[in-house]
């Protein structure tokens, strides 16, 4: 709040405010971080309430179950006849066994996934089902809301699984996912065997790691027999078993999922199925077995996963065994779509269902408790639709399973409206469940489903337990969303506030007095008290999270300070100003943060700006500028050529010859910056350095073309990293140094990225000049950048850099001061000297443009499947998440160094204080944010809803990005000088 002191006659008066930097960067990195979460609190909120509970079907068709995953196993491969029509001798059936399933004696279908498409949240979904609920009503029964984790995929929470209701599980697989079904288990009933995690090498035959896990299930079997306690344990009814067959994700990583390596891991997946089968069936010598068999997510055709792309989130389904139907014939194919057709087999009925749909079947299918926190839909629960059960064995058992179903679920309904009701002042129940306000909610519907299932009308309580269900559903939804409107309102307030608040320090109107007394700020800051209070106190009262407390606490803050030391100046400043140029200037910026806006989903937007920026801008230009012919053409040439990376493909595949030539269009950029800044340098020892300096980033910059030609050619013919790059891996991670020792040439690629990327740090050839230094970490960040390409990522880093160069000299030339005179020398040291003027907001409005423009250039927001591990692989051949993502965030930051240098050279070259065109940016930036904040999906498809939210939380952090930007380029550049010579016209 405004501090105050008092004046000789006794009024008070209003403090100075405080202009600090550091201060407006650390209050925007706080308030932009803790907002990040308010997406989550106002459309996905954690399900996993505790006090609930557990119910089950009671009689079970199957004594055990035994389920399968195929990690990263797409649905059109392994159904489609000739899924692999580019491979020569590819089968027409890749997978004879499942195929026989499919069409003698088992259900299938597709298994819709959620984003993030990853292991973890699938495999949580498939067995556990405590995921993060989103609603999406699709069809009949909104079976799309199950539980689903975190979108983040990183906020683990405790669960209660399938596994957990057991009588035991055996599970064997990858040490990434095995564990965590044991963990929170109950001691003992989950045991696991898992390979080290070393094994999983992306350079080796994956499907080694699904054969150990069929030895490790033969070994367990065959131990039984010698081992009474053992045999005991697996003869009890409720057994599970869970098969994690990660091979194929490994391989489709490694060589994509249309490659012939795939196709192999596929038929080793189904002779696995098979061989499973008749292990099972031998040991215990009965049919009481059920069988599931799915996949955690699909892959991409560049071989990755993560988003909602259908690629990835359609994943097969195939039930068979004991209390599992058979094949049902569908004459007019009417369960079958486009998608499905080249199956060929549109005459067996397709029953699809969402990923969390799965354990209900599991449960229902041995007679365990169902886990707790399920709100997934069991098929058989639409009487109009054939499900998964085997309704001929027992009508009555599929009606109580359907039952169970929407007992589960209400529970849950009735658990978090006790809660939401406890904790709020002005409560509004969900009237669908509660007609009668003497009875629990659903409680009627309960009664009316219990009197059919006594009467035998087996339909008709699976049709009214299918109503229940959609109805609790629907009441969980709107418990989810109880506070939207709160959160939304005090969103709105938050970043129009931040924008506000960003203005005091951009136009400077603390130091313009302020109406002084108490019939103002005194006012004001008791008014701001008084809200901040009065919400606090209805927070504390209905027991909201803890994070509402810090969402209000920032918009009061914002508005006061606004309020008492921006308003009255500003009121003042527009009326000067005239009301037509403002309304101008803010019709500008909206028009361009709405357009950036709309790149997110469009990514030729960002080749319109280039165009229109490299051929209307020039238009422009004020004719008094002195801006030579050379430098508008190097503008238009370099703006259009980057304009041409945002139009080609997103999914690229290697190429070797565009990386190569990507290194050469670095060192031809380089070439020609190296002309420049020879030309610039009068002194022959300098002029030396600066031509070793060259030729040594040359040099390193030509090795690692060298070694990642070699790296790609190996990899490319499947033979796996050469011996001079093979334990780079173990270089980078640290570990087992010794097994490098001799191997020197190997550390020709470390020794690249480490001299090359470190070499502009170094004393060595050491200029002061702004343009030798910006050549030093264009050529430095060299080497790095090609080895991590896959296709054309080198031309865009030149292009991208030549582009901000030629926009560094036209702004320049366009605010270019008289000579001779001194004005602004002394601004360029204190940013309390910096006064705004109209072209600032241009400027801000390009160099926001301009960061977006360096991960569009190559990337794409809308897919987390653009980034390409396929580089990562010649350096660490081993499955390492942290190192390879390490290695690809570096690959994006690259550009924004030179952005970052550049931006800092043109505060200077425009004799302005470091950071000031930075303020201007940060009042306009979150236009951005607040239109992707009201854009978020909770609803429709799963690739929608990924992307809503990325986009939000991307543009989030791009204030903490920009600014991090400018900290890096002002660091980079201190101490630099511009010569003489290049503040003259050509």
């Amino acid at each position: 709040m405004g501090k105050t002191g008092v004046e000789a006659n006794g009024t008070p008066k209003l403090a100075p405010f405080n202009y600090s930097i550091s201060k407006l960067l650390i209050l925007g990195f706080l308030f932009h971080v803790v907002f990040i979460y308010s997406v989550f609190d106002c459309y996905f909120t954690s399900p996993v309430v505790s006090g609930m509970k557990s119910f089950n079907v009671g009689s079970s068709p199957a004594k055990r179950l035994v389920l399968i995953v195929g990690d990263g196993l797409r649905a059109d491969l392994l159904f489609n006849t000739y899924p692999f029509p580019n491979i020569p001798g590819s089968p027409r059936i890749v997978a004879p066994h499942l195929r026989s399933i499919v069409e003698s004696r088992g259900a299938f279908g597709i298994s819709h996934t959620r984003v993030p498409t990853e292991s973890r949240p699938g495999h949580v979904a498939i067995i556990g089902e405590s995921h993060l609920l989103v609603f999406g009503l699709q069809g009949y029964s909104c079976s799309a809301a199950g539980m689903y984790e975190d979108v983040s995929a990183v906020t683990k929470v405790d669960f209660d699984s399938v596994f957990n209701q057991s009588s035991a599980t055996f599970q064997f697989g990858s040490p990434d996912i095995t564990p965590m079904f044991t963990r929170g288990a109950t001691p003992g009933k989950v045991k696991e065997w898992c390979y080290d995690a070393e094994a999983e090498d992306f350079t080796k035959d994956a499907t080694e790691l699904d054969l150990w896990v069929l030895d490790h299930l033969e070994s367990l079997l065959r131990n039984a027999t010698t081992d009474p306690s053992l045999d005991k344990e697996l003869r009890q009814d409720k057994v599970v078993f869970f098969l994690h067959l990660l091979g194929l994700d490994t391989t489709g990583h490694s060589y994509r999922p249309h490659s012939k390596e795939y196709m192999n891991n596929i038929q080793v997946v189904d002779s696995i199925v098979k061989r499973t089968e008749e292990l099972i069936s031998s040991f215990y010598g009965d049919e009481e077995t059920s069988y599931v068999f799915t996949a955690d997510h699909g892959m991409s055709v560049i071989g990755n996963h993560g988003d909602g792309h259908p690629d990835n989130t359609r994943t097969p389904i195939i039930a068979w065994g004991k209390g599992v139907r058979g094949p049902l014939p569908d004459p007019n194919s009417e369960s079958h779509d486009d998608y499905s057709r080249p199956w060929e087999l549109s005459h067996l009925y397709r029953r699809d269902m969402e990923q969390a749909d799965i354990a209900p079947l599991m449960s229902s299918l041995v007679g365990i408790d169902w886990p707790v926190n399920s709100v997934g839909v069991l098929p058989d629960t639409d009487p109009s639709l054939p499900g998964y059960l085997d309704t001929k064995a027992s009508d009555s058992f599929v009606a109580r399973a359907a039952f169970t179903n929407a007992k589960m679920i209400l529970e849950q309904y009735r658990v978090k409206n006790d809660i939401k009701k406890s904790h709020s002042i002005w409560y509004s129940p969900f009237k669908a469940l509660h007609q009668d306000p003497q009875q629990a909610p659903g409680e009627a519907d309960l009664k009316t489903i219990e009197a059919l299932l006594a009467n035998g009308s087996w339909t008709e309580a699976r049709r009214e337990s299918l109503s229940l269900v959609k109805k609790a559903l629907s009441g969980l939804h709107y418990l989810q969303t109880y506070d939207r409107t709160l959160i939304r309102t005090i969103v709105t307030f938050a970043y129009t506030g931040w924008a506000a608040f960003a203005c005091i320090y951009l136009f400077r109107t603390g130091d313009v007095p302020t109406p002084s007394g108490r019939t103002y700020h005194q006012i004001l800051n008791g008014l701001a008290a008084a809200i901040l209070g009065a919400t606090w106190m209805v927070f504390f009262v209905q027991k909201s999270p803890w994070t509402f407390y810090i969402y209000v606490a920032f918009p009061v803050y914002f508005w006061q300070q606004f309020l008492v030391y921006g308003a009255p100046s500003i009121v003042g400043r527009v009326a000067y100003s005239g009301y037509a140029n403002v309304i101008l200037r803010v019709a500008l910026v909206v028009i361009c943060t709405q357009a950036m806006v709309l790149g997110y989903t469009h990514r030729s937007i960002w080749s319109i700006g280039l165009f229109f920026i490299a051929v209307v801008w020039p238009l422009t230009w004020n004719s008094n500028a002195e801006v030579p012919a050379t430098t508008t053409l190097a503008w238009g040439a370099s703006s259009l050529l980057t304009a041409v990376f945002p139009l080609l493909p997103v999914d690229k595949t290697e190429n070797l010859t565009t990386i190569l030539a990507g290194g050469v269009s670095i060192i031809a950029l380089a070439s020609l910056g190296l002309v420049i800044v020879a030309s610039h340098t009068t002194k022959p020892a300098a002029r030396s350095s600066i031509y070793t300096t060259f030729a040594t980033q040359v040099l390193l910059m030509l090795l690692m073309m060298l070694v990642t030609a070699s790296s790609v050619r190996h990899l490319q013919r499947k033979n796996g990293l050469p011996v001079l790059n093979e334990t780079l891996g173990w270089i980078i991670l640290g570990e087992d140094i010794r097994r490098c020792c001799g191997r020197a040439v190997r550390l020709i690629v470390l020794l690249c990225i480490g001299v090359a990327s470190l070499f502009p740090f170094t004393g060595i050839g050491y200029q002061k000049t702004a343009e030798s230094r910006i050549l030093r970490y264009f050529l430095g960040f060299g080497p790095a950048f090609v080895i991590l390409s896959i296709s054309v990522e080198g031309m865009f880093y030149a292009s991208f850099t030549a582009c901000l160069l030629a926009w560094l000299d036209v702004e320049r030339r366009l605010r270019q001061r008289p000579e001779g005179s001194q004005e602004g020398s002394a601004k360029s040291t204190a940013l309390s000297s910096y006064r705004f003027q109209p072209d600032d907001l241009r400027i801000a409005l390009f160099f926001l443009f301009f960061v977006q423009i360096g991960f569009f250039g190559t990337g794409n927001v809308a897919s987390i499947s653009s980034f390409y591990l396929a580089p990562v692989y010649r350096l660490i051949p081993i499955f390492s998440p942290f190192f390879m993502t390490s290695l690809l965030l570096f690959k994006i930051v690259v550009p924004y160094v030179m952005l970052g240098v550049v931006f800092a050279q043109l505060n200077k070259a425009l004799q302005l204080p470091p950071f000031s065109l930075l303020l201007v940016a940060l009042a306009i930036v979150d236009g951005m944010t607040l239109s992707f904040f009201y854009q978020v999906k909770d609803t429709g498809s799963w690739l929608e809803i990924g992307q809503s939210i990325s986009f939000f939380c991307i543009t989030s952090l791009l204030l903490l990005w920009a600014a991090l930007i400018c900290a890096i380029g002002e660091y980079l550049m201190s101490g630099t000088v511009t010569h003489d010579s290049t503040v003259k016209s050509d």
